[in-house]
């Protein structure tokens, strides 16, 4: 039995079809018969297009300025200024402190993106970083990475006494004070010269430190400097039997380099003093007198200061004197262990800073004569 059929429904509309039923054509439509509708989305993909354009145009705007800072020189950097980078301070914590004193005023967002670029992060050294005028975010960064802290310079001249040696220390304001109220032998015992005597004992030269060393820290080198230096040079030497050690090579030095400024003639002054060592004469050098009439001294050398016996007047007494004078610098040094051949047994200033040398006690007092009592009548 057929099933019945709604009128209306599906199925009826399904049966006029398969009649042959035939209604109005159907136009052919676009796709969006309202215009304004199309219009609305051509607007649409015109404003995307734009924003997306903006963003664009806002990222590279960023990127040239983030280039323009990391390659820009930083506004705080002058001839003078440095900045401190403290032990254990994290990246941050460095680019708080750049900003804080005012050595760059840009965005840490951009100091941040700069540190990744880099890979610096974690990777900074502390000390002192100088902060010349044209260095830019980029090579600051590679300069603390690197470590290249400013270096400070301490000269120690040839001839200083110790003395003058502690009295320059205590003068540089960058050099942490320790030893201020320690003795002198103290201060022997600490750098570690046994017999507690440091005169002579620290080369003349420039030795470079950094913010946080102490005086305490260049002595130290300068000690291992000259002990290492006068180790080099005895091995190296002209064996003489007047030189029974390092030690005594190191007070000769010292007399040589106090007699004299003249390159040429150190060999020939420390020819001298071991040629009449050898003869068992006394080396009657001022230098020695000088150093043992100490604070008493007022730039004069008086008879009665030649009669004083002191254990450094070596008018009056034989041999070297008991210490080094002064601190020799290396030339003085390799003089007193390769001195020069020859027969003169005397030397007297011309005046010049020059000597004249003699072999003969006659001949030293017409040297004498001409070019001492002469000119101070």
């Amino acid at each position: 039995m057929p099933r019945s059929i709604v009128p209306g429904t599906p199925r009826r509309s399904l049966l006029k079809i398969k009649s042959g039923y035939a209604g109005p054509p159907m136009p052919n439509l676009p796709f969006s018969s309202n215009p304004h509708r199309a219009r609305g989305g051509a607007v649409l993909r015109i404003l995307v297009a734009l924003v997306l354009l903006g963003g664009i145009a806002v990222v590279v705007a960023a990127w040239m300025d983030y280039r323009r800072f990391s390659e820009s020189p930083l506004p705080g950097a002058r001839a003078d200024a440095t900045i401190d980078v403290a032990r254990g301070a994290r990246y941050r914590d460095v680019v708080r402190q750049i900003r804080r004193e005012r050595v760059s005023r840009a965005a840490p967002l951009y100091w941040r993106l700069l540190g990744r670029e880099l890979g610096v992060a974690g990777r900074l050294h502390a000390g002192e970083y100088a902060l010349p005028p044209g260095i830019t975010p980029r090579a600051l960064l590679r300069k603390m990475e690197a470590g290249e802290v400013v270096q400070h310079r301490f000269t120690i001249v040839d001839g200083w006494t110790f003395k003058q040696l502690r009295v320059a220390l205590a003068s540089d304001s960058g050099l942490a004070q320790t030893l201020p109220g320690m003795s002198d032998e103290e201060v022997a015992h600490k750098v570690g010269i046994d017999d507690g005597k440091p005169e002579g004992w620290f080369l003349p030269e420039t030795y470079a430190w950094v913010k946080g060393e102490s005086d305490f820290d260049v002595l130290k080198r300068a000690h291992a400097a000259m002990t290492k230096t006068l180790d080099k040079l005895w091995a190296a030497r002209e064996v003489d039997p007047n030189l029974s050690s390092p030690y005594e090579a190191l007070i000769l030095a010292s007399i040589v380099e106090k007699e004299t400024a003249q390159p040429g003639e150190r060999p020939l002054i420390a020819g001298v003093f071991l040629r009449r060592l050898k003869f068992h004469m006394r080396l009657q050098t001022d230098p020695t007198v000088i150093y043992g009439i100490g604070d008493a001294y007022d730039g004069n050398i008086r008879r009665r200061d030649l009669d004083a016996d002191t254990p450094y007047n070596t008018y009056t007494r034989d041999g070297l004197p008991p210490t080094p004078i002064a601190l020799p610098g290396t030339p003085a040094l390799e003089a007193a262990l390769h001195p020069a051949q020859g027969d003169a047994l005397y030397f007297v200033a011309r005046g010049d800073g020059s000597h004249e040398f003699s072999p003969t006690l006659e001949a030293h007092n017409r040297a004498v004569q001409r070019y001492q009592l002469r000119r101070n009548p």
